[in-house]
């Protein structure tokens, strides 16, 4: 039997009995609950939150992957409302996308920062305390892992596990819910935006240069969990790490692309705003939901990958840029002539 094997059964006698809480663990339930909570206000918190747990647990390297996907999304929810996509979308839609979003990222940081906080008291304590996971809701899949990572210490399988968990996490409560099915992920922008390629996920430096994966079948499982994979072999390969580190260090996240813009190009002015002067604090509720893991693993969710040779989208993301507003300026004048 493989350690995953016996670890996989551990787990599931652990949870079929009656966890018998100390007061320890209950102080550390509470201190986590509380912790949690607050780091989850918006996005802006979420960046910070995962970027300050990297900061102090370096080894946990998906809390910098986090981090600065976050800031992706944080950008793409401003773009909404930037001077661009409020020619094109209507301001309903526009309200539908930042949602879906919002919900998403809120749903990934509410499974994952217990998790992170329970191996930082771990740490802390000098005892796993992995079996306190089940208290937040978290999935058999990743408590095995985190046992696991604890036993062995393998960091490249643990940011995989990390990865392929957080997207189960998002599949049926987003991906594949009625209501962002129809609204979002059936509608033509969206699908157009898809096929074209127009989406990214970009990794910035001070030196003006964008790395990273433009994004396309997003409602697919196996390809975002190849696309986050593909983002963690970029983010720490050894010879851009340094690069990522510097910006996410020097340049707070405010949500606007304008964080990265002014390093890339001559143009000096904002064009999408300030994320916490466009939205309000969005309240969230948890419905109880199975555990998405059934007890199968799929073997290519962990096989490696290639990061190819189109890493860096400097011109891409530029030419991009610029058909895209080319687009939108055209419908603005279709539009205007039917009307």
């Amino acid at each position: 039997m493989s350690e995953i094997a016996k670890l996989e059964k551990m787990v599931n006698d652990r949870r079929k009995r009656e966890l018998l809480l100390t007061l320890e663990e209950k102080e550390v339930i509470f201190e986590i609950q509380s912790k949690t909570i607050k780091g989850n206000i918006d996005n802006i918190s979420r960046t910070k939150h995962y970027a300050k747990y990297y900061k102090r647990n370096k080894e946990i390297r998906w809390s910098f992957l986090a981090s600065q996907v976050s800031r992706n999304a944080g950008w793409n929810m401003t773009d909404l409302e930037g001077e661009w996509y409020s020619k094109i979308l209507r301001k309903n839609e526009r309200k539908v996308l930042f949602h879906t979003y919002e919900r998403a990222n809120w749903l990934i940081f509410l499974d994952a920062y217990p998790q992170l906080l329970l191996y930082e008291y771990s740490k802390k304590l000098g005892k796993p305390l992995f079996h306190l996971l089940k208290m937040f809701s978290v999935s058999r899949f990743i408590e095995i892992e985190w046992e696991y990572y604890w036993g062995c210490r393998g960091g490249n399988r643990l940011v995989t596990a990390q990865i392929i968990n957080e997207q189960n996490i998002i599949q049926k409560p987003v991906i594949e819910h009625p209501f962002y099915r129809e609204r979002v992920f059936q509608r033509l922008y969206f699908n157009l935006q898809d096929f074209l390629h127009f989406s990214s996920v970009i990794f910035p430096t001070l030196e003006g240069r964008l790395f990273g994966f433009s994004v396309h079948q997003f409602t697919s499982l196996d390809q975002r969990i190849e696309l986050g994979k593909k983002l963690a072999s970029l983010l720490f390969h050894n010879g851009y790490y340094d690069l990522f580190k510097r910006f996410s260090n020097k340049v707070e996240h405010t949500g606007s692309r304008f964080d990265y813009e002014r390093y890339v190009s001559e143009r000096k002015f904002r064009n999408t705003p300030f994320l916490r002067t466009t939205y309000p604090i969005i309240k969230h509720k948890r419905f109880e939901s199975d555990d998405w893991y059934k007890g199968k693993r799929k073997n290519k969710w962990f096989e490696e990958v290639e990061l190819g040779d189109q890493i860096e989208l400097t011109n891409w993301y530029l030419k991009k840029q610029k058909q895209m507003q080319a687009g939108i300026l055209i419908e603005e004048i279709i539009r205007k002539n039917k009307g």
